[in-house]
């Protein structure tokens, strides 16, 4: 559930430019020795080519000095000869004298889905965070395979995708659960039909030899990497795979990378720790009552969530926004801190006898043709690239046993997360073996960076990869959950990342810093609209 998208163009592209030669039964392929020599060619190739730097299309919402271009890519590093596609890359150049650079340091913000074209605007929009990092390095930003400018796939139709009232996740009866079921069966053969040429070749480690074939393209001897919630998986498997080539990388928000949590015990995982963040941010929203006027207790405050879930299944409000909308959109508080005002905001605002406000954050807009682009492909890679990662449970019994479990302990998000993972169930594409990370000759020392109460990534995944790569430092924040810890004020953080960038030092041993400030509440407007989470990590 770690999905999302950037501003994008049709998948409907991608099918009409490969489409016209399938793979074949026996053309699909797990890492090896084959994907390793193509890796290298297409690397050499890059490098020779180099990028083509233009100002940004108009469309792109990238406006100068922020520059674009694309690399080319194999769609099957086995066969580097064979069909390509173009990964869309933008940069913006550091701001510090020539002795200060110190290269490109490339950005993940997740997903799968996720896009990383604005990162470059950490340094045009003068993010004071970053201000001492961006005298070293050029940010630049990509679109992975799959997503926004790179070869987007599709699955279904944009403005159907985002049409609403949808089904109440949690069920009711067995034919709830049946018309999910069918719902999710529907989804994947809609990916084979819109974007089958390209579904067996959308996995991680694909995407990984693709960062390397983009470092080589911008003249760079080794990587230096910023990734954060499922860009630090891409990164585990970028330095598993090419251990030599990292120069620098930081890992915010960690994905556990044991083979067996990826990804069906890794969504359940993320059940729990959601209803974990969604008890914090309760308790937030009782203490704050004074502003917020929806129960002084988190008991009161579920049960006011429980009341409005009701409501909104007799009657959606506004025509369009049901139970499933209203997960959607409060998701975002357990996800991000920045959020937790924003959400309590609208709900208020509701409660007063103004649903515009709600409306207008939980429901669709039909009119925003290419936010719904970005949607649906956002949706479309997250699935794609998790379905074919990895050899998901085909039982219906198993999915039912385990998410009815899951349930009981934790009825925010588990039924929402198991019907958006259920295509992986009958996935129409050869399903890999994920790579084994662990630590290879050169890797240096990698820093990671991890909330206590992460909902997206649980704890947990920071220490599994603590664990596997050697010499690595772990920094926690304790007692706080925000997801993409990087992005916000805690100097305790802040100096640490500067230090690792600029000059490559971590602490001796592994660091706990104390959380960062709790979000301040805002008084409910009638105005009150979500504040956007364009430079958040990627969420679902």
């Amino acid at each position: 559930m770690l999905g999302t998208a950037g501003t994008l163009v049709t998948g409907a592209l991608l099918t009409g430019a490969i489409a016209a030669t399938p793979a074949s039964a026996g053309e699909h392929h797990t890492s090896g020795k084959a994907e390793a020599r193509g890796v290298q060619t297409a690397a050499a190739r890059a490098a020779k080519k180099g990028i083509d730097w233009q100002d940004c299309p108009a469309d792109w919402g990238l406006k100068s000095p922020v520059q674009c271009g694309y690399v080319t890519v194999p769609v099957d590093y086995a066969r580097p000869n064979g069909r390509t596609i173009k990964i869309a890359v933008d940069r913006a150049v550091s701001t510090g004298t020539k002795q200060e650079r110190q290269g490109a340091l490339l950005y993940n913000p997740g997903g799968p889905g996720g896009s990383g074209m604005r990162f470059p605007t950490r340094i045009t929009n003068k993010n004071p965070l970053w201000a001492k990092t961006a005298k070293a390095y050029d940010f630049v930003g990509f679109d992975p395979r799959g997503v926004g400018h790179s070869a987007p796939i599709s699955c279904m139709d944009p403005q159907e995708f985002v049409k609403a009232p949808k089904a109440d996740p949690v069920p009711d009866s067995e034919a709830d659960k049946r018309a999910q079921r069918k719902l999710a069966k529907e989804y994947a053969e809609g990916c084979a039909e819109r974007s089958g040429a390209l579904l067996p070749y959308m996995t991680t480690a694909n995407t990984a030899r693709d960062l390397d074939v983009v470092r080589a393209a911008l003249g760079e001897k080794k990587l230096n990497y910023l990734g954060v919630s499922y860009g630090t998986y891409l990164g585990a498997v970028y330095g598993t795979l090419f251990p030599g080539h990292v120069r620098r990388m930081l890992v915010d928000s960690v994905v556990d990378p044991a083979r067996e949590k990826i990804w069906y015990q890794a969504n359940l995982d993320q059940d729990i720790a959601f209803e974990t963040r969604w008890g914090d941010w309760k308790k937030w929203v009782a203490k704050n009552d004074a502003t917020y006027h929806i129960g002084n207790t988190p008991e009161k405050v579920q049960a006011a969530w429980e009341t409005l879930r009701a409501t909104a299944k007799k009657n959606p409000i506004g025509g369009v926004v049901g139970p499933a909308e209203l997960t959607g959109f409060f998701q975002n508080a357990p996800y991000y801190d920045s959020m937790w005002a924003t959400v309590a905001e609208v709900w208020s605002a509701y409660r007063s006898g103004d649903a515009k406000p709600l409306v207008e954050n939980a429901g669709p807009n039909l009119k925003d043709t290419a936010g719904n682009i970005a949607s649906e492909n956002g949706n479309a890679v997250y699935t794609a690239v998790e379905c074919t990662d990895t050899k998901w449970p085909t039982s219906w019994q198993k999915w039912d046993r385990d998410n009815t479990r899951i349930h009981q302990r934790a009825p925010f998000m588990t039924w929402a997360n198991a019907w958006m993972n259920l295509p992986c169930a009958t996935w129409p594409a050869k399903q890999q073996r994920p790579v084994e990370v662990g630590t290879g000759k050169g890797l240096p020392s990698v820093l990671i960076v991890q909330s206590t109460r992460d909902a997206a990534t649980p704890y947990d995944g920071a220490v599994e990869l603590h664990k596997r790569f050697k010499g690595s430092r772990l920094i926690t924040e304790r007692d706080a959950g925000s997801h993409g810890v990087t992005g916000l004020v805690n100097p305790c953080i802040n100096d640490r990342v500067d230090a690792y960038f600029l000059e490559g030092k971590t602490d001796a041993k592994d660091v706990t810093c104390a959380p960062h400030a709790t979000p301040q509440p805002t008084k409910p407007s009638a105005k009150a609209v979500a504040k956007g989470t364009a430079d958040l990590p990627a969420a679902r």
